[in-house]
């Protein structure tokens, strides 16, 4: 042992007397490939020999970090360097928004790499005890005359749902999964924390008799999105994968649809990109009621282009614009189809549900199986068989001839 001098015992390195305790550095490579000094600290000689030891492990090892930040600074940086650049736009928003609402407030000031699971566990637990109206201020942002509930202390208790609580974690972990690439810190903590699961609510999804009636309805009032009903019925399309279809996707002589685009909302834009994935883009044959609601929609755009003169902005080619020719923004799209099924005297489905009537509507149509199997996206054809079995109801006809004579005819 070492007097009060702070001399170093053999071995032990660069140990030295600071401030009320001990102090020790080892030379470290950094992740930047630069050398530079680490130091560790503690109250006693011993404990500093310890953590000594452990530098000169952890050094052997690979690079070291000698500046830790934040868990604020280190998500500041990832949203902008990791995420923006390299990942959807949508993706960005979900986890910028799960960032500054949910993740940043609570665990911002920890230091990254003292980030524990209990803590995670913690702030997990915490958040879902959190009114969102009070802590994002949303009561309060209202005109005072306006203001109903936690800006007059009576709070909402708008508590986060399970699907918002999965969301926060999953960005947090998605965050932590990069830093531990980086190799700022040797373990994701988040993935250790088990979040319950949202249940999911099954709906009753339409039946065929059903879905004619809302075509049939919309086709009598000639609804400027009947084509885009028709499509998302028949074709199983969804909802961004319609309103960013282009005049181009469509070969009338072929009597084919090429669906790679789609229309999102995301934050305060609207985008007209490429579809998720390049399994996504594909060639789906036309059943002739599609074609025929497709000739509808071009008379009716070009009505709408001519009354409009001037005030046209149809720059994209979209198949669906509003009387203006700009895109339809995609909540709209979903607000409309409840109120049509409302007018229709319909029970309201969620739009994405319509996908499962999509296979009996087809059998209805009488579209041949080989045809059914490339809009079902099929492997087998006995898995189309399977459903062309199921599906032979006399009402399904009445209903469907029901549909034709409102579109005058399927020809």
């Amino acid at each position: 042992m070492v007097g009060m001098s702070g001399k170093r015992g053999n071995g032990e390195g660069s140990i030295y007397l600071y401030k009320n305790g001990y102090a020790a550095y080892v030379w470290v490579t950094k992740p930047d490939g630069k050398r530079a000094r680490k130091y560790a600290y503690g109250k006693t000689r011993e404990e500093v020999h310890e953590k000594w030891l452990n530098l000169h492990a952890e050094a052997k090892k690979g690079p070291v970090v000698t500046r830790h930040r934040t868990v604020a600074a280190f998500l500041a940086y990832w949203l902008d360097s990791v995420v923006k650049p390299n990942l959807a736009p949508l993706t960005y928003v979900s986890y910028e928004g799960c960032v500054r609402l949910y993740i940043a407030p609570h665990l911002g000031p920890k230091r990254l790499d003292r980030l524990t699971v209990r803590d995670v566990r913690e702030w997990l637990t915490k958040l879902a005890t959190v009114c969102q109206c009070c802590a994002q201020g949303k009561d309060a942002k209202r005109a005072p005359a306006r203001r109903k509930c936690c800006a007059i202390g009576e709070c909402c208790e708008a508590y986060p749902s399970r699907r918002v609580i999965q969301a926060a974690r999953d960005a947090l972990r998605a965050a932590l999964t990069h830093a531990v690439t980086e190799e700022e810190i040797s373990k994701n903590v988040a993935s250790l924390v088990k979040v319950p699961k949202p249940r999911r609510r099954r709906i009753k999804p339409w039946s065929v008799a059903e879905a004619s009636q809302f075509l049939t309805d919309a086709a009598a009032r000639d609804d400027h999105l009947v084509a885009a009903w028709v499509l998302v019925l028949c074709l199983g399309l969804r909802r961004g994968e319609v309103l960013g279809l282009t005049w181009k996707s469509v070969d009338f002589e072929r009597g084919e649809l090429y669906v790679d685009h789609q229309i999102q909302r995301a934050g305060r834009e609207i985008l007209h990109r490429e579809t998720k994935t390049e399994d996504s883009d594909d060639f789906l044959p036309l059943p002739a009621l599609c074609l025929k609601a497709l000739r509808m929609r071009r008379a009716q755009q070009m009505g709408d282009q001519k009354a409009a003169g001037e005030l046209w902005q149809g720059s994209h080619d979209l198949i669906f614009t509003t009387k203006y020719g700009t895109p339809i923004e995609p909540g709209n799209m979903t607000r409309m189809f409840a109120l049509r099924a409302r007018r229709a005297g319909l029970r309201v489905i969620p739009l994405r549900n319509t996908r499962h009537t999509c296979s009996s509507l087809l059998v209805a149509l009488k579209v041949h199986p080989k045809v059914a199997q490339r809009i079902l996206r099929h492997s087998q054809i006995a898995m189309t068989m399977e459903v062309y079995a199921e599906a032979s109801e006399e009402e399904v006809r009445a209903a469907i001839g029901q549909l034709s004579d409102a579109m005058g005819g399927t020809g």
